[in-house]
């Protein structure tokens, strides 16, 4: 299991294109997709999208929610649980965007969270559990 935080990511909290009062998704892939933390930044660069009944193509709105701890100096980033109900379909990964509702080559990358094995519903509900990531901050200069 590889999940990983995409690299682009923490640029573009710096440079404030991500905060978490902006919408974001969480889109479904299947195991073909194989995430580039390094080079993939935008939506358009995941592939392999998972499709079927209750699922919506770009995935489901979810919220983002942050917090600094300033003894450890560490950024705590939760992505809550996320669902899709009655749905028939398989998937291993999901990818968490920035959803700017326009073209996904504008939409930026947050994490790709890799399940291990593929997650298979049939009329059923699709679950994702919460998941946390501890991002160190760099030391000063």
């Amino acid at each position: 299991m590889a999940s990983v935080v995409y690299s682009s990511f923490l640029a573009d909290v710096f440079a404030g294109n991500c905060s978490t009062s902006h919408s974001y998704k969480a889109m479904l892939v299947t195991s073909a997709y194989a995430e580039n933390r390094a080079t993939h930044t935008k939506r358009s660069d995941v592939t392999n999208e998972v499709s079927g009944t209750g699922y919506t193509a770009g995935g489901a709105a979810i919220t983002l929610s942050a917090s600094l701890n300033t003894s450890t100096h560490r950024l705590t980033l939760t992505i809550p649980t996320t669902t899709w109900a009655s749905s028939t379909i398989t998937a291993r990964k999901m990818i968490v965007y920035r959803a700017r509702n326009g073209a996904s080559s504008a939409d930026e990358l947050v994490c790709c969270i890799d399940n291990g094995t593929d997650v298979i519903t049939s009329s059923a509900t699709m679950t994702w559990n919460a998941s946390t990531w501890e991002i160190p901050l760099p030391a000063p200069i």
